[in-house]
């Protein structure tokens, strides 16, 4: 029971911590491209164009970014409060990764981003574009070495069992994880495509109201070519985390799709109706794709449940090693869909914009505006399928999850603050929409804000 509730505790943490991450990583990236093109066309109408919008976009990724901190720092207390035997387990790993991210990357984005916000004006033109790139790099290496102690729990490298702990015997290995870079680009250009969808999406709404025509036309084009790009991109790294996965965690992947039994030439269920073990109602296969997906052979053999079930009893002692089929299955499924939504609305832009249609397609404009919700749902639906699907292990091969909860924190003690984190958090969730609905309704050249009343805030009103 205890377990479950500390589960459920940091899974509902982690999620609303991701709804502002991959926001600030995405528009942090697309502030910077707009700075540079206001930079080179700094002498033309265009290049007004640009620093207005990229001082209209660096307020909604200012306030994500304000959030994505206030939400962060709850799970570090989780790691010591719930978690304690996994702290002792995983200290001496994580502590290199995790102090580089606070020390290095996050004074990074906050000193640089400081610079941009108040800098306007008393640094020189080029300085002031490089400071806006220093804190897109910094959103970079933040994820970079959070993601080295997330790809660590997935794919233990470079480290030696002492009693009850972990000990770090090669930082390069843990830097070189082949998880971890496989998961820090995907996750990376799952970031941009999210901020580029935004980004889409305010536009949209924009050219809706008939405010800004041209200029936010031309962030719509700028927004639907970065999200085609950066989405393709996801599909192609999320194919590498496929193929490494069948070969780490060969459950996770039979989980996926729901395969019991191991399988040559086995097929991918794009849909089912139905029980998901066996005589389903309904449903819809791609022959091979399965296959294909685990080590690019057309026979290749996938793992059963079963039979990968009968190797980890044997290997690490009797128990259940399966996670629950149906969240896998789905998880990993409405991820895929929400990122072909994004394909679709990307290429259907672009397609307008080319065709100069996009401007009065209303129908099209209230999709993209809609679609905002897109990357949101796949990032989590994602992130989901990563942790759910690693269940019975928090740390893969090494550390079940209920072997790392704290043994002196009682059940009511996890539920109060299991409601008191959702509440607060669902308090947060409204604010953060509230604000940037707020602020996405400004004019682009609005100047006005902040210079009436204690309540503004420079970090906003930039």
């Amino acid at each position: 029971m205890i377990t479950m509730l500390d589960r459920w505790q940091f899974a509902i943490t982690t999620v609303y911590h991701f709804l502002f991450v991959p926001v600030s990583i995405g528009l942090a990236l697309l502030v910077a491209v707009m700075q540079t093109l206001a930079y080179r066309r700094r002498d033309s109408e265009s290049g007004e164009e640009w620093d207005a919008l990229a001082r209209f976009f660096g307020k909604l990724f200012v306030i994500n970014f304000a959030l994505g901190i206030a939400t962060g720092i709850v799970q570090e207390f989780q790691f010591g409060m719930n978690w304690s035997n996994y702290s002792v387990f995983v200290g001496n790993i994580f502590g290199a990764p995790l102090a580089i991210e606070g020390l290095l990357a996050f004074f990074m984005e906050s000193t640089f981003l400081g610079l941009w916000i108040f800098g306007r004006g008393k640094l020189s033109p080029r300085l002031h574009l490089a400071t806006i790139w220093l804190v897109s790099v910094g959103t970079m290496l933040s994820a970079l070495f959070i993601l080295a102690a997330n790809a660590w729990m997935q794919h233990p490298v470079g480290y030696k069992v002492v009693g009850d702990r972990a000990e770090l015997t090669d930082f390069w290995a843990l830097l070189a994880n082949s998880t971890l870079w496989a998961e820090f680009t995907h996750t990376v250009l799952a970031a941009i495509t999210t901020g580029g969808m935004v980004m889409l999406g305010v536009s949209a709404w924009k050219l809706l109201r008939h405010r800004e025509t041209a200029a936010f036309l031309r962030a719509a084009k700028l927004a639907a070519a970065v999200s085609l790009v950066a989405v393709i991109g996801v599909m192609i790294t999320g194919d590498i985390q496929a193929r490494l996965m069948d070969t780490q965690q060969p459950m996770k992947m039979a989980a996926a799709e729901a395969l019991y039994n191991t399988q040559s030439g086995a097929s991918f269920s794009i849909l089912t109706v139905g029980n998901l073990s066996g005589n389903p109602i309904f449903q819809i296969r791609v022959p091979h794709l399965l296959s294909l997906i685990a080590d690019m052979s057309w026979n290749g053999q996938v793992s059963g449940i079963h039979q990968v079930q009968a190797h980890e009893a044997a290997t690490y002692g009797p128990g259940s090693y399966v996670p629950v089929i149906w969240l896998s299955y789905w998880s990993f499924r409405l991820m895929i869909g929400f990122g072909v939504v994004i394909l679709a609305v990307a290429i259907g832009a672009l397609w307008l914009a080319r065709r100069k249609k996009l401007t009065s397609s209303r129908w099209f404009l209230w999709a993209a505006l809609l679609a905002i919700g897109a990357p949101f749902l796949a990032n989590s639906f994602g992130w989901i399928f990563t942790e759910a699907g690693r269940q019975p292990w928090v740390v893969n091969g090494l550390m079940r999850t209920d072997q790392a909860i704290s043994p002196t924190v009682g059940a009511g003690s996890v539920a109060l603050t299991l409601a008191g984190f959702t509440l607060v958090y669902t308090v947060l969730g409204v604010i953060e929409v509230m604000l940037m609905a707020r602020f996405a309704r400004r004019p682009l050249h609005d100047e006005e804000a902040g210079t009436s009343g204690p309540a503004s805030s420079p970090a906003l009103v930039y």
